[in-house]
């Protein structure tokens, strides 16, 4: 990634007179070098899918003749839907098909009732609220529920579409679910075109549509999934993810993908977005669309946000990554790490791309104490920040200074977020030079950014939205509106006691050579021990073998173009790898080799401990 350094080296010679020319010139050479590299195309894998055997049934036409057809002769059947699916394709689908089709919308709860009932969970925060215990069950109103089976009792032909579908029809009547993956019901919440579980919501801003959704309804909608997989009701699965062509295939085949997918090697599908301090990095390496501005984050390694893609036929089948977690958590966790975290992937890989971009905010994660205290969390956000690159002056902000006074500054925050000053960040927090390779541990509560022109792996616990932001550099989101600052929790949890000596002693850094011997290097390299995850680096030139151990493995290809997978048992098919994808090794497939295809290689691995 010579271009960007070649960047960073021009844009750092920086006047208030001849930035806009230098700027010119930057975007020249950089536009320049770019046509050169990408003579070489980038090897990155962005649709990887688990091939199974079977039929893959394409478009409503095809979907509705073959489930009419075969139960034609049924008297009441249901389509049960995650929440943020296009209700209405399903209805106008199936109308005229034979059975009265009815809205389980239509058989909830008043709105009034479901905003009252849900409020304490939800709360008035623009961000935040509180893991939600409520079950599907309480949203039904219970008059309108049971005149409906005394319909279905007395024989009336009906179909039922719609979230929780299998709650109202008797054990024996057979279920279509339509599956939904978070990432695209956040988009679809950016456009304002779904409703929220028993609430009509699509007005409101994408982040109170996402609250919802992450504190209330996909914890309900989850729940209610998981029973219908393990009651063996469901008989087929319904992909509406691209709304243009819905696809079906059945049960047995599900259960195939789920099977096979935490059998060996996998990964799930990445998906990219902007942000307000994007940069340009990810544009070449993942081989993205070049008209974006930029892109910020890649989401690499989060299964209750990503896909998972299924190969049928030649087709693609999108199903939530979560599906594999939820049905097979023995297999791909392990029992140790599934007794301890229950149906949830406790680690997280994302990348956060600030090459030719901005900082981060300022930031702080709740402690463990504070985040089951105010959200209802069994764990908080430890994390680790991995330089994938960086350019020739980037930084981590990473803890405090040491003898700072902690008053002035939180009354230095609070006047920054009320624009009065710009905050001084430099006065407070400590400003390390970070360089590719490096690791820096951000336990709970210790005050961190990562600066620009730097290409991070993120490497943390899972909760996903807990970050307090103290500073955003004077700047405003791609909405054209400030982001959503948090100093009064921030300074709640702030461990103050995170000082320079701290850092350096503890969190920056921290590489420990376990073993070394021809062509094959591991070192610890960190986390801190208030953290949960164990991480291992391997360099090496030739097979390095790996085990489990039990416990499910995350790892990431840091160096080196290309890499290959295999089992010492053959358990599993050849996986091959390339440059910054990141992998997971499920807990049953025990002991692994990674074997380099060009040259040296490096991986970051991270475990339970």
């Amino acid at each position: 990634m010579e271009v960007f350094h070649t960047y960073v080296s021009i844009r750092s010679i920086k006047t208030e007179k001849c930035i806009g020319f230098l700027d010119i010139i930057c975007t020249f050479v950089v536009r320049i070098k770019l046509l050169t590299e990408r003579m070489r195309k980038s090897n990155y894998d962005k649709f990887p899918s688990t091939q199974i055997e079977g039929t893959l049934i394409q478009g409503w036409t095809g979907i509705t003749s073959t489930l009419v057809e075969q139960w034609k002769d049924v008297q009441a059947w249901g389509i049960d839907l995650y929440v943020g699916t296009y209700e209405e394709d399903f209805i106008k689908a199936f109308a005229n098909q034979g059975w009265e089709v009815i809205d389980t919308r239509q058989l909830m709860r008043s709105e009034e009732d479901i905003l009252h009932m849900t409020e304490r969970f939800i709360t008035d925060d623009v961000l935040f609220g509180y893991i939600s215990n409520i079950q599907l069950d309480e949203y039904w109103d219970m008059e309108k529920t049971e005149h409906l089976r005394k319909r279905i009792l007395s024989g009336e032909r009906m179909l039922l579409i719609g979230t929780g579908a299998a709650c109202l029809l008797p054990q024996g009547a057979p279920i279509v679910y339509a599956d939904m993956a978070r990432w695209e019901i956040q988009q679809r919440f950016r456009r304002h075109e779904v409703k929220a579980l028993g609430v009509d919501n699509h007005a409101e801003g994408p982040s109170l549509q996402y609250k919802r959704g992450y504190f209330n309804d996909w914890i309900i909608c989850d729940r209610h999934k998981t029973e219908l997989i393990e009651s063996g009701r469901i008989r087929y699965w319904i992909d509406t993810n691209q709304r243009i062509t819905p696809k079906m295939i059945s049960h047995e085949q599900f259960c195939q993908g789920m099977e096979r997918t935490a059998s060996g090697p996998f990964r799930v599908v990445p998906f990219f977005d902007p942000a307000p301090w994007g940069g340009q990095w990810m544009k070449e390496v993942c081989d993205l669309p070049r008209e974006q501005q930029n892109y910020g984050w890649c989401f690499d390694c989060v299964p209750e946000e990503n896909s998972l893609l299924l190969q049928v036929q030649g087709a693609l089948f999108e199903l939530p990554s979560q599906d594999v977690v939820l049905t097979q958590y023995r297999a791909l966790l392990g029992e140790r790490v599934w007794a301890r975290f229950r149906r949830e992937f406790p680690i997280r890989f994302d990348f956060l791309d600030t090459m030719g971009g901005g900082n981060l905010s300022l930031q702080v994660h709740p402690t463990n104490e504070f985040s089951h205290r105010e959200f209802g969390l069994h764990y908080t956000q430890d994390e680790s920040y991995y330089l994938l690159d960086a350019g020739e002056d980037a930084v981590v902000y990473l803890g405090l200074k040491e003898g700072i006074d902690r008053n002035q500054m939180i009354e230095d925050l609070r006047a920054a977020q009320r624009g009065e000053i710009t905050f001084d960040a430099e006065k407070y927090v400590n400003e390390l030079p970070a360089h590719k390779h490096d690791h820096y541990l951000i336990p709970a509560g210790t005050i961190h950014c990562s600066g620009h022109e730097s290409m991070v792996l993120e490497i943390s616990s899972t909760p996903s939205i807990f970050t307090f932001k103290l500073w955003d550099w004077n700047r405003l989101g791609l909405d054209g509106k400030p982001r959503p600052i948090n100093v009064e929790r921030g300074r709640q949890v702030i461990q103050w006691d995170r000082t320079t000596t701290f850092v350096k002693d503890q969190i920056a850094n921290h590489f420990e050579i376990l073993s070394e011997e021809n062509g094959i290097r591991e070192e610890r390299t960190g986390l801190h021990p208030n953290e949960f995850i164990e991480t291992r680096r391997h360099t090496f030139s030739r097979p390095v073998e790996h085990d489990t151990q039990g416990g499910v493995n995350v790892l990431n290809l840091v160096d080196g173009e290309e890499a290959v997978i295999t089992s010492p048992t053959g358990a599993f098919a050849p996986f091959t790898v390339h440059y910054a994808e990141t992998f997971i090794l499920p807990a049953c497939v025990g002991r692994y080799i990674i074997t380099p295809l060009h040259g040296t290689c490096m991986t970051i691995k991270a475990s339970i401990r």
